[in-house]
């Protein structure tokens, strides 16, 4: 059974989550837990931390189940 990524995204940024191929290192939570929070439902919040630090943190998902990428902003 295949299961579709989690999305994530607020005007900054979408996070996406791939349950299947998350190894549980729980590096995520436990480096940034008031974004990565484990027994809240949603249980990524986007509001938790800069965008920057988010984007930090994804890049040492260890399994590569948290990607990310910058939202554009239209131009007036």
């Amino acid at each position: 059974m295949k299961t579709n990524p989690h999305v994530f995204s607020n005007s900054d940024i979408t996070v996406t989550y791939n349950p299947c191929q998350c190894i549980n290192a729980e590096r995520c939570a436990l480096e940034l837990s008031n974004v990565f929070r484990q027994s809240v439902i949603p249980w990524i919040d986007l509001e938790g931390a800069t965008t920057d630090e988010i984007m930090s943190q994804i890049r040492k998902c260890p399994s590569g189940a948290l990607q990310y990428h910058i939202n554009k902003k239209e131009v007036a």
